[in-house]
């Protein structure tokens, strides 16, 4: 395929760069904070909205199922129609959930809430697109990097800042503050971020693939998230998987065949993008293990041998410093893969967060040796998570950024979902008796742990088999077809 330089794809001069990349990376730290914001707020779920633990889960359900359907949808009707118009579009559903969660007294608001709060997930792939299409070449590998990272920033961030919030004050502060947050981006969003140029204009979306996708999607998070509860044999969950694979078989089928497909897979299945895809969801997996088990660990009562009897805030606060590490590190990854290409980056990232899960065997016994852990898995995750979006645009038209950056954005919530489905079955089958109630044994932390640096491991081979090739310092895009072109 013929090749054309990123700069024949800027808009007019006038954009003010520092500030654009700066509103975006605020834009992606938020939406993140949303999927961390009632974390410390499970526990109290059941009796702070009347309900059962089992009901109360949906508050976190819900989230995810909303921000998985919504991320690849929103990604293509920003190649549509305007990365900045879907960014103010998906911003108002926040600020609608958020003050229907801090006004909620029962479980229903409350889960509808947090599922309008979910589809904020799609502004993180939305801003990376926008900056391919309005900053300068020697500008993006920083911007990408940062904004990449945002997501592992502000989910670091989140439990320290809803927890000392939550012990302080009242927990719907946590929502109206969301709220006011929400009303800052769709400000800053409307004076900074300029109109993006839509580069495939007369293009309809795809209704039923939307559709076919959406159900496919509920269909296989619902059966890996609750499969636990309710049984990996049981009909309800059975029956979701052999759904999944009905109607993601269906699916394929028919985006083969449309002229305007939610997601190219002609472009989703070249190598470089397919195998990027693979290994985010290895990544993401290898991601979340250490936010279920890190916190878990730092909260345990000192009783168990093991854990180190912290308090919500006091956990919040330890787990502060790897979100740190995330911001300082996020720049060196930009320019490793200046010099290196984001393919050697992300086999980097990959073997720095199994080495932080590798280390947790000796330092797993203090609460610093837990926080070392976490910072340098963090810094493992900042420089993979970094390069996945440069892997990616450099093989995909600018017609179909969006779109491919929310479907990798995608595999990575696949693989957190994988992830809290394994880890909870592991700790839940290795357990203790403390006072009369099971806790996880330390042998099934360890394994967990193990499990996470194993899966690591995997994502950076599989990152080893990218087909990148070095390219200069600016990212190359690839050529519309004539065809795109002409429409």
């Amino acid at each position: 395929m013929a090749r054309v330089s990123a700069t024949a794809e800027l808009p007019a001069p006038g954009i003010r760069p520092g500030g654009l990349v700066g509103v975006l990376a605020f834009i992606g730290i938020v939406a993140a904070l949303m999927q961390t914001l009632v974390v410390p707020l499970i526990a109290d779920l059941p009796k702070l909205l009347n309900t059962t633990a089992s009901n109360a889960s949906w508050v976190v359900t819900s989230t995810l199922l909303a921000g998985a359907v919504a991320t690849p949808i929103a990604g293509r009707l920003g190649d549509l129609y305007g990365k900045r118009q879907m960014i103010l579009i998906c911003t108002i559903p926040l600020i609608v959930g958020s003050v229907i969660c801090a006004t909620a007294s029962s479980l229903v608001p409350m889960v509808i809430g947090r599922g309008l709060q979910g589809i904020c997930v799609s502004l993180i792939p939305l801003g990376i697109s926008a900056l391919r299409d309005l900053l300068p070449p020697e500008r993006l590998n920083s911007a990408i990097a940062l904004m990449s990272s945002s997501m592992g920033i502000g989910s670091a961030l989140g439990l320290p800042i809803a927890a000392a919030v939550a012990e302080n004050a009242s927990w719907r502060v946590l929502f109206w503050g969301s709220a006011a947050f929400s009303v800052l981006i769709l400000i800053l969003t409307w004076f900074f971020v300029p109109p993006t140029p839509i580069h495939k204009a007369g293009g309809r979306f795809d209704l039923i693939g939307a559709v076919g996708l959406t159900v496919g999607l509920i269909s296989l998070l619902l059966a890996v998230s609750k499969g636990g509860s309710w049984g990996w044999t049981s009909g309800i969950t059975v029956g979701l998987f052999v759904t999944t694979i009905i109607v993601l078989l269906a699916w394929i089928w028919f985006e083969r065949r449309t002229d305007d497909p939610l997601v190219d897979l002609r472009v989703t299945a070249k190598p470089q993008v397919l195998l990027t895809n693979i290994a985010s969801i290895a990544t993401g997996f290898a991601m979340y293990a250490q936010f279920l088990i890190i916190p878990q660990l730092l909260q345990l009562p000192e009783s168990t041998g093991y854990g180190m009897g912290q308090s919500m805030l006091a956990m919040g606060l330890w787990m502060a410093p790897p979100g740190f590490v995330m911001m300082a590190v996020s720049p060196l990854g930009a320019r490793l893969s200046a010099v290196r290409g984001p393919k050697f980056t992300l086999i980097t990232g990959a073997l720095v967060l199994a080495l932080g899960y590798g280390s947790s065997m000796l330092l797993m016994g203090s609460t610093w040796g837990l926080v070392i852990v976490a910072c340098i898995a963090n810094a493992g995750i900042s420089l993979a998570y970094g390069s996945m979006p440069a892997l990616i645009m450099g093989a995909v038209p600018p017609s179909a950024t969006a779109a491919a950056n929310s479907f990798n954005t995608l595999m990575r919530s696949i693989g957190m979902s994988v992830c809290a489905a394994v880890i909870g079955v592991v700790l839940a089958q290795m357990t203790i008796q403390t006072n009369g109630h099971p806790l996880p044994s330390e042998a099934g932390f360890r394994t967990c742990l193990m499990i996470g640096c194993g899966v690591a491991l995997i994502a950076a081979a599989i990152a080893l088999s990218i087909p990148f090739r070095k390219m200069s310092s600016r990212i190359e895009i690839p050529a519309e077809p004539a065809s795109a072109a002409a429409s």
